[in-house]
């Protein structure tokens, strides 16, 4: 049995300790995560990097329990959540019910690929519009008018346009935005962004990393961004975890760990990057 001593610093808006995570498949027990811990404030983005398989995305979808629950096992760990200045919470112990009202309210996510996350039949405006709803009360009115001035803040151009637009009418940077800004609506405390530019262009992904970078220090709020590329990590993070195989190889001050990498694994990250 493993006993945990919590001591949270006061400026730690989310804290992951010990997590272990595995998945129950027809050729037996995968581990996906093995003892991982980093820690996030409040005001601060944490980049979480890795190749396809290391962990990155699976450690972020169980701070909002989103993993399938018949096919995952937690085997240890517990993940703290601090918010509007309460006790942490350990959000492996909520309910479905309760993550309901942290999910896209106080914790926010923005997915990799808006077009299977955005619902197809639905305008993008009324998308927006169910979170509003849903977690404020407000009227459908002033929910309108907050999804319009959402729209003009992420840089949507006529924003009256994108509202009553569907999903594949939208381009590929305009449904990133959306997403955005959908992310956004309910004011949260924490954005996670789990590889959020990687299906656009160098171009739009270079728009889109200057716009999160902007709205995080206009709202203040705490950002964990995942990506397979230690570049993008180096433009957002100001501190970086590096994971391989389910475990954090490197961690510390971004600046930090590119100036002095010291594990084999971080050194081919980089060295994979196209030279400009």
């Amino acid at each position: 049995m493993i006993f945990y001593l919590f001591s949270m610093n006061p400026s730690n808006l989310l804290s992951v300790q010990d997590l272990s995570i595995g998945f129950r498949t027809g050729e037996g027990f995968v581990k996906a995560t093995e003892n991982i811990s980093f820690s996030l404030y409040s005001g601060e983005t944490l980049g979480i990097v890795g190749e396809s398989g290391s962990g990155k995305s699976v450690s972020a979808l169980a701070i909002l329990q989103l993993l399938p629950q018949r096919l995952v096992e937690i085997n240890s760990g517990r993940i703290f959540f601090r918010d509007e200045s309460k006790d942490p919470v350990d959000l492996l112990k909520k309910s479905d019910d309760q993550m309901q009202r942290i999910r896209g309210n106080r914790i926010g996510m923005i997915f990799q690929e808006p077009m299977t996350s955005l619902n197809p039949v639905k305008r993008s405006g009324d998308q927006v519009m169910e979170g509003l709803l849903w977690h404020k009360r407000i009227s459908v009115e002033k929910a309108r008018k907050k999804v319009l001035g959402l729209f003009e803040e992420v840089q949507l151009s006529d924003p009256e346009q994108i509202f009553r637009k569907y999903p594949h009418q939208l381009s590929g940077g305009q449904r990133q935005r959306v997403m955005i800004a959908m992310a956004l609506s309910c004011n949260p405390a924490l954005l996670i962004a789990d590889e959020p530019t990687t299906a656009l262009d160098v171009t739009v992904q270079k728009s889109i990393l200057l716009l999160i970078r902007e709205l995080q220090a206009r709202h203040e709020m705490s950002v964990l961004f995942i990506s397979h590329d230690l570049g993008v990590i180096q433009q957002v993070a100001s501190k970086v975890v590096v994971m391989r195989n389910g475990r954090i190889v490197e961690s510390g001050l971004t600046k930090d760990v590119l100036n002095n990498l010291k594990h084999a694994y971080a050194k081919r990250l980089v060295a994979s990057r196209p030279r400009l």
